[in-house]
């Protein structure tokens, strides 16, 4: 339908083609809500790539979600503010067998959830340039030969909200219905490298990024390093300063409005069913942000087919 409408309009050449392009996203936003709308809670998760844990009562990222094909950039974090996304960011960068790596940590909140996660990304391309916007690494989907053995732990005012342990690309976790500032977050996180070569490498990578001895820990002979996440070195997407506050108040309500209404219902998908059924418009607003958006929607890359 949408592809119709488009063709149609630009056959009009009184249209301005900016008119025809917001008219076709405001379109589509209306199709993907409407599509969400009558799926089930549990559908809804798996088709914005997660599972649910009901042990923990958390979401996480399956290994093959539509996300692995988006890769990653910087401009990624840069339009996630805006998305209600208001994270800490930890990029880790270094060279390892004729590539450029990234191991990157995040924590915070995620619209109404709060949630952590740790990418590994590879590139073996050029920079690429789009002037006045981004000039830096695009990386593509990882190799399952690069995938690392990872662990973490997301701890808030000394208590753990969850745990999780894999060897992936993207480990992540999400707690439904939580509401937190990031500097309120800890990410312990323990990352397994291939082999001593690229162990050593990470390690001087984590000091060059800022990090000393008191914030990690290492053992040379399992190839592992304990990070303790708390306080990022690194500097953070520059919408986050424009964007937080706003964006905090509205996800802080949220969650208010989220829990009142799930108040009684077991388990993440029960409480969504149970948001469902007494408010749509709410239910809306929920799983069109946040972690079902995720900022891999919220940036596409020209030129790179993503």
């Amino acid at each position: 339908m949408l592809i119709f409408l488009f063709g149609a309009l630009t056959r009009v050449a009184a249209v301005p083609i900016y008119v025809i392009v917001i008219a076709s996203a405001a379109l589509a936003a209306l199709l993907v809500a409407f599509i969400l709308s009558r799926l089930t809670p549990a559908a809804v998760v798996r088709a914005a790539g997660f599972a649910w844990d009901p042990e923990q009562d958390i979401f996480y990222s399956v290994m093959n979600p539509w996300q692995r094909r988006f890769g990653y950039c910087d401009l990624y974090d840069e339009a996630a503010p805006p998305a209600s996304l208001i994270f800490d960011r930890e990029p880790i960068r270094f060279e390892f067998e004729g590539k450029r790596w990234l191991v990157e940590l995040w924590k915070g909140q995620y619209g109404i959830t709060t949630g952590a996660e740790i990418g590994v990304y590879t590139t073996a391309k050029r920079d690429i340039n789009i002037p006045g916007v981004f000039s830096g690494p695009f990386y593509g989907d990882t190799r399952d030969s690069d995938h690392l053995v990872m662990s973490i732990a997301l701890i808030k005012d000394g208590r753990v909200l969850f745990c999780r342990s894999a060897r992936h690309w993207w480990l992540t976790g999400f707690a439904l219905g939580e509401f937190s500032w990031p500097g309120e977050l800890t990410l312990c996180a323990r990352i397994r490298l291939k082999n001593i070569e690229m162990f050593r490498v990470f390690v001087e990578a984590l000091k060059q990024a800022g990090y000393e001895g008191g914030e990690y820990f290492t053992c040379e002979e399992e190839c592992y390093v304990d990070l303790w996440f708390s306080r990022p070195h690194s500097p953070q997407p520059r919408s986050r300063e424009v964007w937080e506050q706003s964006a905090q108040e509205r996800n802080r309500l949220l969650c208010e409005a989220f829990n009142a209404l799930a108040d009684g219902a077991e388990g993440s998908v029960n409480k969504l069913a149970a948001v469902k059924k007494q408010d749509r418009r709410l239910y809306r607003e929920i799983t069109r942000d946040g972690m079902f958006k995720s900022r891999y929607r919220s940036y596409r890359i020209p030129g790179n087919g993503k």
